[in-house]
């Protein structure tokens, strides 16, 4: 913002002075006097009328008016009628000093007051300060006019108070939103008058709480309803001392709707990809009826050894994904071979071994937020770099993969196969327990026995 003083700082024209004075001689000595001071004259008038006339036409910097004047109007009269237009300051220049004279001079609010006869220190001096004050005042007002434009166009709604904690100011956003104008809240106070809390505790915010704080969720309920909004709270200081507070409260009502938009959005997403899910698995098991609810029993066990392990909600997550889709590539292995009642032969269990590379092929394109297609590759694989496809051994698998490797040993021993009747839990335990450290994991090992054996699980359940 430039001042109105910046902005005229280089300017070195003379102020130009209407003189205001019925009497000839004496308004002769004025201008005589006036320019000798390093002024201009901007125009000489004997009555009321003929200097507004002037003023409109010349809008001089200055007016030394005399008060009494000849015509229907005074020159109290005549700087009324020139201050309710203009704004030009106005020194009465008078003989007359009388109480009752000078009430009437000061409703006018001159600029300065000079009685006759006069010394030239004396208007020279007078001249000038009502010329400093004038611009001072003038670039106050600008200021004024500047802030209060942009105070009002301030789409969040702001709201100062005193140091008592009295409202004192409001932009019309603020009054917008609490349905109220600042005639109507002018000086109450912000806690008998505002009326809002913090969404998650309930509690009435209060401006006495520390200098500055922002709450992100909280509730004001005015005369618009009751509204959602965000609150920044600055103090106001001087030197040391807190001399109010800047509130600003930010309607937040089309934020929570693009929030619980996105948040149905988000939930029809879970939903999808949900079903999609469920549909490939229930693709896979159609061609391998003998397995049918095998990967969603691997999926159950994967995940409670998983939260036995105190994994996070996001790993325990993408296990269960990735267990009931484990075995999503045996839609790519014969169902004869899936459904053989008798052991497979070398060949057969090599094609067989195909299913892992053939579920990451079918997954790999899918943009899961966890490594659900390199889980299914490495299921598979076994500690000692003896599993397959890849031959990877003990860091270099993926935790997950290593938990559900035991989750699916163990519900596969447990269960009905074409070539085979259920082994039952303890066979597949003893298994586990022989392979610990080598084959399988020993951290999920152990924690897969602790469950089953101290937590009595089981695949009916």
């Amino acid at each position: 913002m430039i001042s109105y003083s910046d902005k005229n700082s280089g300017d070195k024209t003379p102020a130009r002075i209407l003189v205001v004075e019925d009497e000839a001689i004496v308004s002769l000595d004025i201008q005589g006097r006036v320019k000798a001071l390093g002024y201009q004259i901007a125009g000489v008038a004997t009555s009321g009328e003929q200097a507004i006339q002037i003023v409109a036409e010349k809008s001089p910097d200055l007016i030394l008016m005399d008060i009494m004047l000849e015509g229907s109007m005074d020159g109290i009269d005549t700087a009324t009628v020139i201050n309710k237009v203009y704004d030009i300051p106005i020194i009465y220049l008078t003989a007359y000093a009388d109480n009752d004279t000078l009430k009437r001079a000061k409703i006018t609010e001159p600029f300065g007051y000079i009685i006759k006869p006069f010394e030239d220190r004396e208007l020279s001096l007078t001249i000038e300060m009502a010329l400093y004050k004038h611009h001072a005042e003038s670039t106050l007002n600008e200021n004024r006019r500047w802030l209060k434009t942009t105070f009002d166009s301030i789409d969040d709604a702001v709201i100062t108070t005193d140091h008592h904690g009295r409202i004192k100011s409001m932009n019309k956003s603020a009054c917008a939103l609490m349905g109220n104008g600042i005639d109507d809240l002018f000086g109450r106070y912000f806690h008998e008058t505002v009326n809002i809390f913090e969404n998650a505790t309930a509690e009435a915010v209060s401006l006495s709480s520390g200098n500055d704080s922002i709450i992100d969720d909280a509730i004001l309920k005015s005369q618009q309803g009751t509204i959602p909004v965000s609150i920044n709270i600055s103090a106001i200081e001087d030197k040391e001392d807190v001399v109010g507070k800047v509130v600003v409260l930010r309607d937040i009502s089309e934020l929570k709707k693009s929030e619980e938009a996105l948040r149905e959005s988000l939930s029809q997403l879970r939903r999808t990809f949900e079903e999609t899910v469920v549909s490939l698995t229930a693709m896979s098991e159609k061609r391998d009826p003998y397995t049918s609810g095998h990967q969603q029993r691997v999926a159950e066990l994967a995940c409670r050894i998983a939260t036995k392990m105190e994994l996070s909600s996001e790993e325990i997550n993408s296990i269960r994904i990735a267990g009931v889709l484990h075995d999503v590539g045996k839609i790519s292995i014969p169902a004869e071979i899936l459904s053989k009642p008798t052991r497979l032969t070398d060949l057969e269990m090599n094609l067989m071994k195909t299913h892992s590379e053939a579920g990451y092929e079918i997954l790999k394109g899918i943009s899961f937020p966890w490594p659900v297609a390199q889980i299914v590759l490495q299921h598979h694989e076994r500690m000692d770099g003896k599993g397959y496809p890849n031959g990877l051994s003990g860091e270099k698998i993926l935790r997950e993969a290593r938990i559900i490797a035991v989750a699916d040993v163990v519900e596969a021993m447990s269960s009905h196969r074409p070539y085979r009747a259920a082994l039952g839990l303890p066979k597949a335990m003893a298994e586990i327990a022989r392979g610990r450290g080598t084959s399988y994991d020993a951290e999920v090992v152990d924690a897969c026995t602790q469950l089953i054996e101290e937590e009595d699980f089981s695949f009916e359940t």
